[in-house]
């Protein structure tokens, strides 16, 4: 099993966010709670991971459609304006210095994107703001990059967890973009990619009552 060392959280998103919530339930028997809003038009929830019993600082985000967004669109973050089930879609890691891994994966040959701000309000009002890669061409393949500040980390709140087994990538051919992933010089930060048939990620969680859940 494999799990990257500077992983801070798995996004699965949905054309529908109360949707994604119930097929994450559904399937692990945890609930996500809201975590709030978002001004790209998203909005999400949150479940807090575990590894060997030590609770993050590592989350799964369960994201979709803000309900109370004023435009009809759907938002295209994470390419949830193409999506009809909910999907892994992306990760983010969080390196030392967001400034310096930018840089030198710019000089290995892959641009991350420029490092910007964002920020969400959660239910109870309070402003979360923080620091990340978000180009334009953004590879979903490749982990964006986070910078939480002085704002705590969501997977070392008070919400509901379930353990982390396993996160890696599955890839037809694996060469292509493991050469990307050492571009940004994080080593075993980042995912670990496997050979498979299908593209994606492959998310192994571990129930409550024991039972091995792969998503």
């Amino acid at each position: 099993m494999s799990i990257p060392t500077l992983l801070d959280h798995v996004v699965i998103a949905g054309p529908d966010l109360q949707g994604v919530i119930d097929w994450f339930a559904e399937r692990t028997g945890v609930v996500a709670v809201p975590g709030g809003a978002h001004p790209t038009g998203t909005a999400n929830a949150l479940v807090a991971l575990t590894i060997d019993g030590v609770r993050g600082p590592q989350y799964i985000e369960l994201i979709g459609p803000n309900p109370a967004r004023p435009e009809p669109e759907l938002p295209t973050t994470f390419g949830i304006s193409t999506l009809e089930a909910p999907s892994i879609q992306a990760y983010s890691v969080h390196p030392a210095d967001i400034e310096a891994t930018v840089a030198g994966a710019r000089a290995r040959g892959y641009d991350p994107g420029d490092v910007s701000d964002l920020s969400r309000r959660t239910p109870a009002g309070v402003l979360l703001e923080w620091r990340l890669t978000r180009g334009e061409d953004r590879r979903l393949d490749v982990p964006f990059l986070i910078d939480w500040g002085t704002t705590p980390q969501p997977g070392t709140s008070d919400i509901p967890t379930i353990e982390l087994v396993s996160f890696v990538r599955v890839e037809p051919d694996p060469a292509p973009l493991r050469a990307v992933l050492e571009a940004l010089g994080l080593g075993d930060g980042v995912t670990a990619v496997e050979q498979g048939t299908a593209a994606g990620f492959r998310l192994t969680l571990r129930r409550a009552d024991g039972a091995l859940v792969e998503l």
